[in-house]
């Protein structure tokens, strides 16, 4: 399959039918060049914010109540190009205010399949913007969906930096891995995060960023990333374990081709089985003694 993994630059939107425009023509140039899964950033519906005006989309809690608002319209325009176009779409997260949850947001990715199939992924882990003082939830549990392309699971931003969570989505062949950084050192967490998770599941797994600035919005003022498609460095893989990557902050599709195929080859007969030897550390990972050696 050919997988698209978006750098998406956020525009201070004037009205809904500039979204509209704006998300479909995207989805069309990717369905155009024959991806068949699509995934944009963390993050990215912010830009909705600015259709509440920009006293609104300045606020930091003015524009999660304003995104969140528009959500159910925002989800019926994925479901309708996913089904034109006949792709997946990993949707950019937004915020979300969940009674089922709790009384404050949590970070919300929607993955959207042509049949008309929905799933829901909420971020596990909050890096401290998020937690103080943006007061963004941790959200529901980890997923895993079997869809015609494969089984995907969706690890958003810091969550792709924790092994453990990793490991309990371990059955997917897709790890999609959506981000928001601000700087260099931020993408570059992600971007080593993501390539570990595809070494140690033996997956692969795909990156999308936000890039340039928003001066409009105090949450997301100043983005640094690229897309970016990773396996494992091991037989079928590329050696660095790159299988496709963008441009630094250049806004774009980035697309590469991925067999499943060889995601499970490598898991029965790699030259490392390191998904298979996980339970290996079991006993070997108490915390050792301190061993005083000057």
């Amino acid at each position: 399959m050919k997988i698209a993994t978006a750098a998406y630059p956020l525009d201070p939107l004037p009205d809904w039918a500039a979204y509209n425009t704006k998300l479909t023509e995207w989805v069309a140039d990717a369905a155009g060049q024959g991806a068949e899964l699509l995934v944009f950033p963390e993050y990215g519906s912010l830009e909705l914010s600015m259709l509440a005006g920009p006293v609104v989309a300045g606020d930091l809690e003015g524009c999660l109540r304003a995104v969140s608002d528009l959500m159910i319209d925002v989800d019926d325009l994925h479901a309708d190009l996913a089904a034109a176009h006949g792709v997946h779409i990993l949707a950019a997260s937004a915020p979300v205010f969940d009674d089922a949850i709790g009384p404050r947001p949590v970070n919300r990715a929607r993955l959207f399949a042509p049949g008309g199939g929905r799933g829901i992924q909420d971020k596990q882990i909050m890096t401290r913007f998020e937690r103080t003082p943006w007061d963004v939830a941790p959200g529901g549990p980890l997923q895993v969906f079997d869809t015609s392309l494969g089984k995907i699971a969706i690890l958003i931003c810091y969550d792709s930096e924790f092994p453990l969570l990793a490991r309990a989505v371990s059955e997917a062949e897709l790890l999609l891995v959506p981000s928001c950084t601000e700087a260099l050192a931020g993408y570059s967490r992600v971007r080593i995060g993501a390539m570990a998770r595809a070494l140690e599941a033996q997956c692969v797994s795909v990156m999308s960023s936000i890039v340039g600035d928003a001066p409009w919005s105090p949450a997301v003022d100043v983005n640094v990333g690229m897309g970016g498609i990773f396996g494992p460095p091991d037989i079928g893989f590329p050696e660095t374990g790159v299988i496709a990557e963008g441009v630094l902050n250049r806004p774009g599709w980035t697309c590469g081709e991925v067999d499943l195929a060889r995601v499970s080859h490598v898991r029965a007969d790699g030259g490392v089985l390191n998904r298979a030897h996980w339970a290996d550390q079991s006993g070997r990972d108490a915390l050792p003694p301190v061993v005083a050696l000057r």
